[in-house]
């Protein structure tokens, strides 16, 4: 069997720590087995390890998070890179096709696909072993897990079975209700309703008929060229509410959804993450802050107060899940991420009269990691090292750096940084246009780099 684990999301229901690049399963507020902090990619990742099954797991995401994965999973994560963000029926459909036809995966072996940040216990995964058998037994089209509800929630959609007497651990789906009335979820949960929770399984020869029967390429790479075409429409949607045959087995252990921030501090073990002072008169009240500057909360109970650079949320828990709508037209560049080699925090951002712009960011380089080789076409920078010592490659020049050291780089020129320890600097842009997208990238690993320029 092979797991595909979807990571995706948009950032904005845990704002301010969550953007477009740090959606909420990057976020380190889950303490582990050993005390240290995990986000909830790492969680559910380390829970697939305990059952052996992380050989068979493939993460799809889109390219804006393909840096986080790497830096929370390590290098040898197996990816399947989105073209653009569209929604889970194509990001199914183009790891399907990744599983056809660049891993060889056989028609006849079962795929489980899940959500990447389900907040649950171990059991839970032994349970995703045994859709396998049921895909087989079944001869069903989709074999589903839902969750036993706890009470009548109308946040969940509930998969109903049929009424029959049998002696399976499944049954066949009679229907689907999408998140119904409290009055209406009381009913369904009495004809042993449950939530749907995201998770299923079918034979790849399913779902590769599906894309042929609809004219859509079943090759990996025909599929990347057209997948700006595909509709934005779910999985449920386009597949399990039309598919013939459906089992579903239930799911009775403990299951959450962090999906805001009322529910995530309900799993967040310390009431203060990072600088601050909570008083004894404050009750049920978290604070998180990823700024260097204390934050002080007095007499203020069942609220949470989150901090990043990216701004300041201080909302009533019960409230909190208002964020997305009061957010959705705000668009802002992301000032905190992580990448594969470290993280970076901007400190300051502004366009001068003339209508250059200055960008300056705080960037660390973990030891042993490297930038990529890259160039410059619409700006130059000036780094200034504040910390440790690494290794510098300046238009084919190898040049040790130490803290104290100054480096101008011109624009156009070819550079990278490798911390020999961890190296911090402090990196000022000036230039007509300061994105991402002006990173022309020549080479990744540094293995590459030794061996081609220095």
């Amino acid at each position: 069997m092979k797991i595909v684990l979807l990571s995706g999301g948009s950032g904005k229901r845990l704002w301010p720590l969550s953007n477009d690049s740090r959606s909420k399963q990057f976020l380190k507020v889950l303490e582990n087995e050993e005390g240290t902090m995990e986000s909830m990619v790492q969680r559910v990742w380390r829970q697939i390890e305990k059952v052996n099954l992380a050989e068979s797991t493939y993460v799809a995401t889109g390219k804006g998070q393909l840096d986080m994965i790497y830096s929370q999973l390590g290098a040898s994560a197996p990816i399947i890179v989105e073209p653009e963000r569209r929604d889970t029926f194509p990001a199914i459909a183009l790891a399907a096709t990744y599983l056809y036809s660049i891993a060889g995966v056989g028609l006849n072996e079962v795929v489980a696909v899940l959500p990447v940040d389900p907040y649950v216990q171990n059991e839970f995964f032994g349970k995703i072993k045994e859709l396998e058998d049921m895909v087989i037994a079944s001869g069903a089209d989709l074999a589903l897990i839902g969750v036993k509800p706890t009470y009548p929630s109308e946040k969940y959609g509930y998969i109903v079975p049929e009424a029959t007497e049998h002696s399976y651990s499944y049954s066949k789906v009679s229907h689907f209700t999408e998140k119904p009335q409290e009055d209406q979820a009381k009913l369904l949960i009495q004809q042993e309703a449950l939530w749907n929770c995201g998770v299923f399984a079918f034979k790849l020869d399913y779902l590769i008929n599906l894309l042929i029967e609809k004219g859509l390429p079943i090759q990996y790479e025909e599929m990347v060229k057209q997948y700006g075409d595909l509709s934005k429409i779910s999985f449920d949607y386009e597949v399990v509410e039309k598919a013939k045959h459906v089992v579903v087995t239930p799911y009775e252990g403990y299951w959450k959804d962090l999906g805001t921030w009322n529910t995530l501090t309900e799993e967040v073990n310390s009431h203060l993450i990072g600088n601050g002072i909570i008083s004894d008169d404050s009750k049920n009240t978290h604070v998180v802050n990823e700024l260097d500057i204390p934050v002080t909360v007095i007499g203020l109970s069942n609220i949470v107060v989150a901090t990043s650079p990216d701004g300041i949320l201080v909302a009533d828990k019960a409230m909190s899940p208002r964020i997305k709508d009061i957010m959705k037209n705000i668009e802002q560049r992301p000032m905190y991420e992580e990448r594969r080699w470290g993280w970076y925090k901007v400190l300051d951002y502004s366009t001068l009269t003339e209508g250059s712009q200055v960008l300056t960011k705080r960037i660390c380089i973990h030891a042993g990691k490297n930038s990529s080789y890259q160039l410059h076409h619409k700006r130059s920078e000036a780094w200034t090292i504040i910390s440790g010592e690494g290794e510098l490659v300046l238009n084919e020049k190898l040049i040790h750096v130490k803290a104290g050291d100054v480096i101008q780089i011109p624009m156009r020129s070819r550079h990278s940084i490798r911390g020999i320890t961890d190296l911090e600097f402090i990196e000022v842009q000036t230039g007509s246009e300061l994105v991402e997208e002006d990173n022309i990238r020549l080479f990744m690993s540094w293995e590459e780099i030794a061996q081609t320029v220095i």
